[in-house]
């Protein structure tokens, strides 16, 4: 387990929760949050694990880094900087290259690398009541954990420059609107919202998730032509698996399939 308390691990049979539990300072990263991801990723491929969802307790997803951290730093090296911005480069990979889908929960708000963690979970579930601010410029500093790219991929370009160059905060209901929100609920139903959508992915296939994860993932830096061939590799492999079989068969015989 993690060694920062504030941070842990829930086992839920088939899904693993993550909570970030630095609700003094609204949820603001910490190194037992690090850790308690890093553990996560590795339990989720035990076959068992169908879902992750990170969460936090405190009632505000995550503030993004803490400012008092950001100041020491100052007195690093540039090189010793990059590097600290880079364990959080990992973690935002991590999250990418998951085994199981990442599910967001989000109440109160996402501010900062936050909102970076937030955006690079497959999907996010959020209080009508939340908000998500990209705030760096507010402190004199700019987007990392992949802020900038998230935004360019899920909202218009005059929103994302909005954002990141006010640092003004957007209601999960636009959010919503743009498709950026997967579910919103009334607050404190975030993690039950949640746990509903992993409900929903622990009938499903696991292997064909995580193949649809990748080809996802890749379509945004790839081309139509090496999209169209990882498509064919993939469902050529598909079709052949003990998946497909059942969910063929489930759907020719009007049932409800019942995958491993």
């Amino acid at each position: 387990m993690p060694q920062d308390a504030q941070s842990e691990i829930e086992d839920k049979g088939d899904r693993l929760i993550v909570w970030n539990g630095n609700a003094a300072k609204r949820g603001a990263l910490t190194p037992g949050l690090y850790e308690a991801l890093t553990e996560a990723f590795e339990r989720a491929k035990a076959p068992r694990i169908r879902a992750l969802i990170l969460t936090s307790r405190g009632g505000f997803f995550c503030a993004g880094g803490d400012l008092n951290v950001l100041i020491a730093r100052r007195e690093l090296t540039q090189a010793e900087r990059r590097e600290k911005v880079d364990q959080l480069h990992d973690l935002v990979r991590l999250l990418r290259a998951s085994p199981v889908p990442v599910i967001a929960a989000v109440e109160g708000g996402a501010a900062g690398a936050g909102l970076s963690l937030a955006l690079a979970c497959d999907m996010v579930v959020a209080s009508k009541e939340a908000q998500f601010t990209a705030a760096y410029v507010k402190a004199g500093l700019v987007p990392d954990a992949g802020l900038t790219a998230a935004l360019a991929r899920m909202v218009p370009r005059p929103l994302a420059m909005e954002m990141c160059l006010l640092g003004r905060p957007v209601a999960a209901s636009r959010f919503a609107a743009l498709g950026a929100v997967s579910l919103l609920c009334e607050p404190g139903e975030a993690l039950g919202g949640a746990m509903a959508l992993a409900d929903d992915l622990a009938a499903g296939p696991r292997a064909a998730q995580g193949t649809i994860r990748q080809l996802v993932a890749q379509a945004y830096e790839t081309s139509e032509a090496a999209q169209l061939d990882a498509e064919r590799d993939a469902m050529a492999e598909a079709a052949g698996a003990a998946e497909a079989g059942e969910g063929i068969a489930a759907f020719l015989e009007k049932r409800k399939p019942r995958f491993a």
